[in-house]
């Protein structure tokens, strides 16, 4: 009889979610779902971070750079940081990117900086610039032994192979003010006008950028390129785009995702083919689990109480959002 009466109550619930699903909306979970959540890491110090960088080989070694001449290093993955002293005189910088390959590491900074390491970040030396450079180092890409590339953040592009001592330039002129600087992983960068207006185009063999009108009346905020060899653009009020295959002109239909919220979207990666990322200002996180299709909003993210600049992950698995007052939010699968 008790058996009798549990497999009656069993079934009762189960058709009383099932009417409630279909009467009234209610989501099934999906199975297929992507269910990782963000949470804040602490930082030593209260700064805006500004770049992250962890070593393929050695997953749980990282660097993270940023404004006042900040340079962090974590040995766990990235759950805890610590405070790396440089001795760069009285002038303050701004560290804007940081790139390992094996124990060499290069760092560009604002104004005018280069530091280089040969022994995984113990010792640091500083790289002579020429005062003809166009621009400040901007970002820096570690290719192999004494081999770098780095772009200023006028657009103008250089290759070194003797460690920095002799630059070789890989564009004719640099592009000018930009609001914003990507590179691909196979080499190509794109630049966006300082007022947004326009975007322009590299690859490597080009001795030129290549320029293009933005399709939208609102200004380009950022752009960069998606594993697929596509594009994809965000610009003001929260309007997304993607270009089609191997074009950088014909676009897909735009979308404003309403999970935006009107706040502005500042940054976008793929976390793997299916499951996009957008950040965006007073923590936004919105997520896609159909390539950029459908978004929702990411509500672990939803109490950072910070503008969230950029995203990065480094496997489907490890991911990591900056962001202003000091802000930095790691990836957790469930």
């Amino acid at each position: 009889m008790k058996k009798s009466i549990k497999r009656f109550l069993t079934s009762f619930s189960l058709c009383t979610l099932l009417i409630c699903v279909t009467l009234f909306g209610i989501s099934m979970p999906n199975a297929s779902a992507n269910h990782g959540n963000w949470h804040k890491v602490d930082l030593p110090v209260a700064i805006t971070p500004l770049d992250l960088w962890f070593d393929k080989e050695e997953p749980n070694h990282g660097w993270l750079v940023g404004t006042d001449a900040t340079l962090l290093e974590s040995i766990d993955g990235g759950s805890t940081w610590e405070e790396r002293k440089l001795d760069l005189g009285d002038s303050i910088y701004r560290f804007s990117s940081i790139s390992f390959s094996g124990a060499e590491g290069w760092i560009t900074g604002q104004p005018a900086l280069l530091l280089h390491t040969t022994d995984s970040g113990k010792s640091w030396s500083r790289i002579g610039l020429s005062s003809k450079l166009p621009g400040d180092p901007f970002a820096i890409v570690a290719q192999g032994s004494k081999t770098a590339e780095m772009v200023t953040d006028l657009g103008a592009i250089y290759a070194t192979q003797d460690a920095g001592q002799n630059w070789k330039a890989l564009v004719t002129q640099a592009v000018g003010n930009a609001r914003n600087l990507n590179r691909s992983v196979d080499g190509r960068y794109v630049a966006i006008s300082a007022n947004g207006n326009f975007y322009s185009t590299w690859q490597p063999g080009d001795m030129t950028w290549i320029q293009h009108n933005r399709n939208s009346s609102r200004r380009v905020q950022n752009m960069g390129y998606t594993p697929d060899n596509r594009l994809w653009m965000l610009n003001r009020g929260g309007q997304v785009q993607f270009s089609e295959v191997g074009e950088f002109e014909t676009w897909e239909k735009k979308q404003t995702p309403r999970e935006s919220g009107g706040f502005g979207l500042l940054d976008l990666a793929y976390q793997d083919e299916n499951n996009v990322w957008i950040s965006g200002g007073s923590s936004r996180l919105i997520h896609s689990e159909d390539g950029g299709k459908t978004w929702k909003r990411d509500e672990s993210a939803a109490n950072a109480g910070a503008n969230l600049y950029k995203i990065y992950f480094f496997s489907s698995d490890r991911g990591f959002v900056i962001g202003q007052n000091g802000t930095l939010l790691a990836y957790s699968p469930d």
